[in-house]
């Protein structure tokens, strides 16, 4: 038996056999899961948009400049995720806390300007039963900014937390908030191009 091994099964016998901390891996998880979940919304979409000959006429309605403005906001609280991650990594609690705070402002910017857009398309007629492009427009949107509201609240309680003693614990936890957030800010720039620009 090679020496790589006997190394290996020491390792698997030891329990160090796996270097990712499980709150990590459970958030993987967790993630591959919701991916699977707007993964299908899409794919639904993308051929129901390819049978009915586009939308155009529907997409014509969306608004575009909001949702811009909306791109640039969730794109920015990404990168304020990031510095607050590297503020906990650098022990920095104030720094943390700040950025998540901004975070968390940039959130309910995006929700905001939502849904503003949204009382300007249910005013003109455009409700989830005007058609199949409103339907899925309102389900994925509707669907995505439930997640912006989880992500608001679990970065606004270890906004608060910050200001306990249990540092060693919340700095593993702004990092798994970070992975979520981010994952809402990619399901964006999938759902940017293809509800508005397609």
């Amino acid at each position: 038996m090679s020496s790589v091994a006997v190394a290996d099964r020491s390792h698997a016998a030891s329990g160090t056999f796996t270097a990712e901390p499980l709150g990590r891996v459970g958030v993987w998880w967790f993630l591959a899961s919701e991916i699977m979940v707007f993964g299908g919304l899409i794919g639904s979409y993308i051929l129901s948009r390819i049978s009915a000959g586009g939308w155009l006429m529907e997409r014509a309605h969306v608004n575009t400049k909001l949702a811009v403005i909306n791109t640039l906001v969730l794109v920015t609280s990404s990168l304020t995720v990031v510095e607050a991650h590297a503020a906990a990594e650098a022990n920095q609690r104030s720094r943390a806390r700040q950025f998540l705070l901004i975070t968390v402002l940039l959130g309910c910017t995006f929700l905001c300007i939502k849904g503003y857009e949204y009382s300007l398309e249910i005013e003109h007629g455009f409700l989830p039963g005007a058609g199949l492009f409103w339907s899925f427009y309102y389900t994925m949107t509707g669907l995505h900014g439930f997640h912006v509201l989880i992500g608001i609240v679990v970065n606004f309680i270890l906004c608060v937390s910050l200001t306990e003693r249990r540092w060693g614990r919340l700095s593993h936890r702004i990092e798994y908030a970070g992975l979520y957030w981010h994952f809402v800010d990619v399901v964006w720039i999938f759902l940017f191009p293809l509800l508005y620009l397609a």
